[in-house]
């Protein structure tokens, strides 16, 4: 008998005195995706059936699907190529899933032993997941000042959304971000948008119960800044040094980067970029006084400027060939006098000090200085006055120093002569003469009165003989001052051996001296001892 001749008396047999089978199937609904398969499976393993009829109804009318039977499965024509039964265990796999397949699926299986159970679910075709995408309402944000909606859009059936920055869940927090869910999008919301709320590329999930999909990642541009701009180094020297590498370099935080301006003053300068160099500086001859410059950042698409604390500084020249001038005549102590003056080819003189052999010369009876120190007046000159005078200019940059030798000519003072007073015959004689003299003095010798034919400072005599006794005179003369001193030396020669055997006076004074002492020793020692015994008294 033909299966689906029978099928309405199959389906009145499963209205008919029926069994209350409701585990036949799970409690459901089950779900598909629209366009994919679903397998409606039943609770049973191997029934005892003589049919399995599986009916679809959409509510107001039952449609059979298919009827298995020991002679095989007969598919409805709407649902042939699609629909296949599994004979063992009554599974109904569907395939091609149309939106008219949702509805309720029935089940009967129906067998003269056991008589007729019954099963129902309902199947859910759901719209596949697709389309997620994420469109900003500004295509760049302001910081502070803009309100951004981010909207995620998708397609398909009972979509839940979720935002995620990176693998972390964007939370709202009800007051500037909030999030919005409906059937379709969902709208993230950031008021007054700060640069710290979506550092990093956010993604959109849009998934129901059978599927997932997220949208490419979105990166919000938000603009901001600038931020405090500063001037390095921020304390530069008080003076700077004309024609040194210097340079003053503004910088800000600041998307997009910030263009910069310099202000010297209150005026513009015409100079655009981040580094103010000392060359452009002087170019526009500024920097001769100590004045402030500022940095200001601009930022294009915010239109906020910024403005550096001020740096305060002036140019100032480096002090250069320094050059003592003193006199150029032959000076005399006593009678010349000198005036040395200092000055700089270059750069500008705050102070200037002098020195002489590396100690300060002050002011005194002889030495006056002019009212700015450039000069110096030494009246008269002394012999103390000869040596190397310094002069040293200054200011905040640097120092320059030059140098002056002042030669004072003096003397010469009190000639000496040293040597033996007493020789013996044939012994040699050397007489040294001495004078402090500038220039070195010449030297001439005389004995008892008569010039010799020596002219220098030793008088030397290689064997003396009686003849050599007598007064010996030496001249000193400063041919520059012209002055002469001099100095008698007197000389005894004697005879061989007499200076051995005889004693000088001053031998024979610390003789007596030396007795003396013993002897007052030799008494006092004589009195100590006798203070000492007892003597007996004659009484």
């Amino acid at each position: 008998m033909d299966v689906l001749s029978v099928t309405p008396l199959l389906l009145l047999l499963s209205f008919l005195g029926c069994c209350a089978g409701q585990d036949l199937l799970p409690p459901g609904p089950v779900e598909g995706i629209l366009g994919k398969s679903v397998t409606l499976k039943t609770l049973v393993d191997k029934p005892v059936y003589d049919f399995i009829i599986w009916n679809y109804s959409d509510g107001t009318e039952q449609t059979n699907v298919a009827t298995t039977s020991k002679a095989g499965v007969k598919v409805n024509d709407p649902y042939k190529g699609r629909v296949t039964v599994n004979q063992t265990n009554g599974y109904l796999y569907l395939d091609g899933l149309l939106d008219s397949d949702r509805g309720d699926y029935s089940i009967n299986i129906i067998s003269a032993e056991e008589g007729t159970k019954t099963g129902e679910i309902h199947l859910r075709v759901l719209v596949p997941v697709s389309g997620v995408t994420i469109k900003s309402s500004l295509p760049e944000a302001i910081e502070h000042n803009s309100t951004v909606v981010l909207t995620c859009a998708a397609t398909g059936s009972d979509l839940k959304f979720a935002w995620l920055m990176g693998t972390t869940a964007i939370v709202a927090d009800g007051k500037r971000i909030t999030l919005k869910q409906e059937a379709l999008s969902s709208s993230l919301t950031i008021t007054g948008v700060l640069r710290t709320d979506l550092p990093a590329p956010v993604t959109c999930t849009a998934t129901n119960s059978l599927e997932s999909k997220k949208s490419a990642p979105f990166s919000l541009i938000v603009h901001y800044g600038p931020d405090e701009v500063s001037i390095t180094p921020p304390n530069p020297p008080k003076f700077l040094r004309s024609k040194s590498n210097f340079s003053l370099s503004c910088a800000s935080i600041s998307s997009p980067p910030a263009t910069f301006s310099w202000y010297h003053g209150q005026k513009m300068m015409e100079v655009a970029g981040p580094v103010l160099t000392l060359e452009v500086i002087e170019k526009y001859k500024l920097g001769l006084a100590v004045e402030e410059y500022t940095c200001s950042a601009t930022n294009a698409k915010t239109q906020r400027v910024g403005s550096s604390p001020a740096v305060s500084f002036a140019v100032m020249e480096a002090v250069s060939g320094a050059k003592v001038s003193g006199p150029m005549s032959i000076l005399i102590a006593g009678n010349s006098s000198a005036n040395l003056s200092c000055a700089a080819a270059a750069g500008s003189v705050q102070s200037t000090s002098w020195k002489k052999g590396g100690a300060a010369v002050s002011a005194g009876s002889r030495l006056v200085f002019s009212a700015d120190m450039s000069s110096l007046l030494i009246s008269p000159l002394m012999k103390e006055d000869n040596g190397v005078f310094t002069c040293m200019l200054t200011n905040p940059i640097n120092t320059d120093s030059a140098s002056y030798t002042m030669l004072v000519n003096y003397g010469p003072e009190a000639a000496m002569v040293s040597g033996e007073s007493a020789v013996e015959v044939e012994t040699k004689v050397v007489l040294t003469c001495s004078a402090a003299s500038v220039p070195p003095a010449n030297f001439t010798w005389k004995f008892n009165g008569t010039k010799t034919d020596v002219k220098a400072a030793v008088y030397q005599i290689e064997a003396a003989r009686y003849k050599n006794t007598g007064t010996y005179t030496c001249e000193a003369h400063n041919a520059v001052t012209g002055m002469t001193s001099s100095h008698t030396h007197i000389l005894s020669v004697k005879e061989e051996g007499e200076l051995e055997e005889g004693l000088s006076d001053g031998a024979i004074a610390g003789i007596v001296i030396a007795v003396l002492v013993a002897l007052g020793a030799a008494i006092g020692l004589i009195m100590y001892c006798r203070q000492k015994v007892p003597v007996e008294s004659p009484y």
